[in-house]
Formats: structure tokens, sequence, C-alpha cells
């Protein structure tokens, strides 16, 4: 019977590991000939000897703790914003007293000489102009749906937009943002509405939680603040007024009378106002959110922050389309660059596909002709 020792079995681990380290070294050196760069950039973290990979362990912690800076820095940002927001606030109320004719500015409010198009008489040859929503004229007050054309211009907020939304919308005055600092951090768009024959609300409101804290388990997919839950209000809307409903009408036959009814069922309808009735998910992280709902809440998420971050402070370029003609610009710009390196990466590929694995030549459908 042979005998095994500690000795031995020390022995046989540092021949092991010694083994283990020259043959991960060997496979470092491999690839172009250099350092193993033509793996895989996961393949290559894998191969690397363990004293390197122990310094890259060293440096994500640091990384853990520059995403925790970060996080600080977002929070602070976010402070700022409810400071300055209180700033913007006398701006924003002159901007409601004109669109909603409440005041006629005078001169000096009207001194702007960036844009000579907005001088004497609209295009056409005459005082009236035009408007997609009627004729205007010298006693219309104010800029008539306002926000109505803004919804009807940008193309994420048109796609909400039923035909039998827009005589509601019409009664749209304003949307303000109250930033929310904490406990949580977040924020409330307030959609203002005029008297109207529709709804007895005069303020529409849309919660939204924001969360400004990396995820312990993976702490390198931070980016920023993300907003992480919704919550709209109550419409009390007036007797057949409610455009989120309506009502179809259904024949039923007997099955053993063969009589035929006719029943009437009060369903979902399309509509921009859903808006405010968002789908509610469980607090429970660990529980899994139905595909469905969780796309609509992200749709629905992306249009809150587009609202707050671009539409409110810069309403009146969304109106005329300024804005929108910038937005386009710089998608141009992107779909350029993705071209650009989408051509690099091509010819980068093919210049790999055209090397032969064993010996580095040239394969022989690669040569120029």
């Amino acid at each position: 019977m042979s005998k095994f020792s500690s000795q031995d079995s020390d022995s046989s681990k540092n021949g092991s590991r010694v083994n283990s380290e020259s043959n991960t070294n060997e496979e470092y050196a491999k690839g172009d000939g250099k350092l193993g760069f033509s793996n895989h950039p996961a393949q290559l973290y894998k191969i690397l000897p363990p004293q390197i990979r122990r310094r890259i362990k060293a440096l994500k912690k640091l990384q853990v703790e520059s995403v925790r800076i970060e996080a600080e820095f977002f929070a602070e940002v976010h402070k700022l914003e409810c400071k300055y927001n209180q700033l913007y606030s006398g701006i924003y109320q002159k901007r409601r007293a004109f669109v909603t004719g409440e005041t006629e500015p005078n001169d000096q409010d009207c001194d702007f000489t960036l844009d000579a198009s907005l001088d004497g008489v609209a295009e056409g040859g005459n005082e009236q102009g035009f408007s997609p929503f009627g004729a205007v004229d010298a006693n219309t007050k104010g800029i008539p749906y306002f926000w109505l054309t803004i919804f009807k211009n940008v193309d994420l907020l048109n796609d909400m937009v039923e035909p039998h939304d827009e005589p509601v919308l019409k009664h749209l005055t304003d949307i303000e943002v109250e930033f929310l600092e904490n406990d949580p951090m977040g924020f409330v768009l307030k959609f203002v509405f005029s008297p109207n024959e529709f709804f007895s609300n005069p303020v529409l409101t849309k919660y939204y939680e924001m969360r400004c804290k990396p995820d312990e388990e993976d702490p390198f997919s931070f980016e920023g603040p993300e907003i992480i839950k919704c919550k709209g209000c109550t419409i009390d809307w007036y007797k057949n007024k409610n455009v989120t409903k309506k009502t179809v009408k259904k024949r039923q036959k007997h099955k053993t009378q063969g009589t035929v009814r006719t029943v009437s069922k009060t369903v979902k309808n399309d509509s921009f106002f859903n808006f405010f009735d968002p789908p509610q998910v469980s607090d429970d992280e660990n529980e899994d959110v139905d595909a469905e709902i969780q796309a609509i809440l992200t749709s629905d998420f992306e249009i809150g922050h587009y609202i707050r971050e671009r539409i409110v402070p810069h309403a009146v370029l969304y109106f005329t389309g300024e804005a929108l003609e910038e937005e386009e610009d710089l998608e141009e710009e992107e779909e350029e660059d993705d071209d650009e390196l989408s051509e690099d990466s091509d010819e980068n590929e093919s210049v790999v596909l055209c090397k032969d694995s064993k010996n580095n030549q040239q394969a022989p459908e690669c040569k120029q002709q």
C-alpha cells in the first residue's frame, strides 16, 4: 500500500500550481504573437496570469468607489435642479399668462431681434394668418391650442393622442414640473386645464419616483438617476364624457332557443388620458414583471422624462418646430457616425478574415485580382 504524506500533497499542489501558471502564461502569449489581443476581451481576462487578475480586482474595487462618487454627483445635480426650478417659475408663470391671454406682452416683452420672421404680416400677405385648428384674428387672445400644437408636432406625444383626445387637449393651458428633492427623489408633472365640459379636475398629475443609488449586485450598470415607479391620478369625468372608455355592442345567440340579443359592454379605449392610469407593479424587486407591462412602463418613463427635460423648458421651440429641427440634425449626425463605425468595423473584419489562421498567409480568395 502506498503512503501519501502531507508533504507529498503540498509538493503535488505546488507542482500543479506551477504548471497551471505556466499554461496560463502560454495561453496569454498566444493569439497575435504579442499579448493575445486577438482574443475576445472576456476570454483574454480569463487567461491572464493570476498576479495580473489580482491587480484587475483592485482596479474594479476602485471603480466601485468611483461609481459611488458619481452617484453623489448626480444627487447634487438633482438638488441644483430643485433649486433652479424655483428660479424658472417666474418665467413659466409669465409664459402661461401670455399663452392663455391673461396678459398681453408689452413692447419690452417683444423686444426680440433674433428672429425677424416673427415681424410684420403672416406669410400669405394677410393679418389673419393660418392655424391648423381654425382661423385666428386680431380679437384672438393668447396663443390658441399652444400645448395641443406641441403634442401634434412631437411624434413621441402625437402617437398617444387620438382624435377624440383633441377637443379635451384644447383646454390644456400649461404643463408644470415640480421637483422632489428626496425621500424619495422624483418629480411631478402637472397638466393644467381650463374649465371644460369633460372633467372637473383643474390639474391632472403624474408622479415619478427616481433612484440614484448603484445596484449592490451590479454597480457597474449605474448610469445616473433612473425612474423606477410612476403613479397617475383619478380623473373626475363628467357623465358620458370619459374618452378612455367606449361602449361596444355584441350580438349573442341563445344556444338552445336560437334567440338573439344585443349586449352592451364598456371597454378600455385608446387615449392620451390613459397616461394618468399606468399599470402598477409590486414593490418587491425580486418579483417578475410581465413583459407587456414592462414595455408600457419603459415607454411611460421615457415620455415623462422627455416632457420634463425637453418639452417644459423649451415649449415655444417645440411649438415653432425649431427644437425638432435640431433633434433631427443630431439624429442624422449620429446615423452618419454609426455608418462610419460600421464601415470601419467591416474593413477590420475583412482584414482578419483574409489572414490564414495557421501561417498568417493571405487566403487565395482575398488576393487582389
